[in-house]
């Protein structure tokens, strides 16, 4: 863990990067709630397999980090039983690909049991899984389906951009009542490091952030693509004085709709960049909702920047398949210039 330090505030931070925030999240919530645990596979003794869970078997104990088999639909079926005897579980998904056998538990018990008990019952409970692509991994282990659960009523879906949203996401997700599916994008888990309150603190699950001001085009993104969308609009800033906004929506579901189109209002333009295959992702949700509650101050088609619509290749692949900010200022630029 890095050394701690001072916030221009004066609060106690930490340089972290985005899987050690994680960490940090994880310890802070289950220091100070005794119904919060972990479990999955490799959780325990091993820490997980990219240390999202280092060091909370020995300061918890096997009662509370608890390693698994090798069974996604029993993991998650143990923490529904879990969430419903007053625990809050947070249970682990290697990666995301590995989500599929216990999309069944997820969808048909984790999602509706509010419903189908009329509000008697919730299901407090965070399910994390490492996504997307970028890191040489094999065969399922770089999925980006996060609209499969975003077109899921009773779930929430969130996906962190930087380490202090990753800790105060978290947070807020642990301390939510129903079920969130809390996406990790593993291509920046230690990409950079930035200052990470040592003390607790949620993120909304219901707001985007606007990580850059522009007047020129809205660009929305999460996860990973969000450093791409970034160095994109600075370098069209520098090169073309076209000032694009970029929007982090950090929450997939719900979705900040106010935030997403304030910022078309003010731009007329608009680009969508996600690494998930472009045919029913989220990026044409957000297209639609601009358009019905925005379309007036429409000046140009809304653009969307994505993942072909074809399984993730393999390693010399990977980075033609992933919106790199060449992509994203190509994209940005026909849209600006329509």
């Amino acid at each position: 863990m890095s050394s701690t330090a001072s916030t221009q505030s004066g609060q106690t931070a930490q340089r972290l990067t985005l899987v050690e925030a994680i960490q940090d999240g994880l310890y802070t919530e289950m220091a100070q709630d005794d119904s919060v645990v972990v479990l999955g596979e490799d959780v325990g003794k091993n820490g997980g397999v990219f240390r999202a869970t280092d060091q909370l078997y020995e300061e918890f104990g096997g009662d509370r980090v608890i390693d698994t088999p090798l069974a996604e639909a029993g993991i998650i079926g143990a923490s529904v039983g879990l969430a419903q005897t007053g625990m809050k579980p947070v249970p682990e998904m290697q990666f995301m690909g590995f989500m599929y056998p216990a999309f069944d538990q997820i969808v048909s018990h984790a999602a509706r049991l509010r419903s189908r008990s009329q509000g008697q019952y919730s299901v407090p409970m965070v399910i994390r899984a490492p996504y997307g692509g970028g890191i040489r991994a094999p065969e399922h282990h770089s999925e980006s389906k996060e609209a499969f659960f975003v077109h899921e009523p009773g779930l929430k879906v969130v996906s962190p951009s930087t380490p202090y949203d990753a800790k105060g996401l978290l947070a807020a997700s642990i301390h939510d009542p129903d079920p969130v599916i809390f996406l990790e994008p593993k291509l920046i888990y230690r990409a950079f490091r930035e200052d990470v309150p040592t003390k607790p603190y949620d993120v909304s699950l219901s707001e985007a952030a606007v990580r850059r001001e522009g007047n020129d085009i809205s660009v929305y993104t999460w996860g990973a693509m969000t450093r791409p969308a970034l160095i994109a609009a600075e370098n069209l800033s520098q090169s073309h004085g076209i000032e694009a906004e970029v929007i982090d929506l950090r929450t997939l579901s719900p979705l900040d709709i106010e935030t997403i189109t304030d910022s078309f209002k003010k731009t007329g333009r608009a680009a969508i960049v996600h690494e998930a295959p472009k045919t029913g992702g989220l990026g044409a949700e957000i297209a639609t909702t601009i358009q019905e509650e925005a379309i007036v101050h429409q000046e140009a088609p809304i653009k969307r920047i994505a993942g072909f619509d074809a399984p993730m290749p393999l390693h010399s692949l990977e980075d033609y398949y992933l919106p790199q900010a060449v992509r994203i200022q190509d994209g940005i630029r026909e849209t600006v210039d329509f």
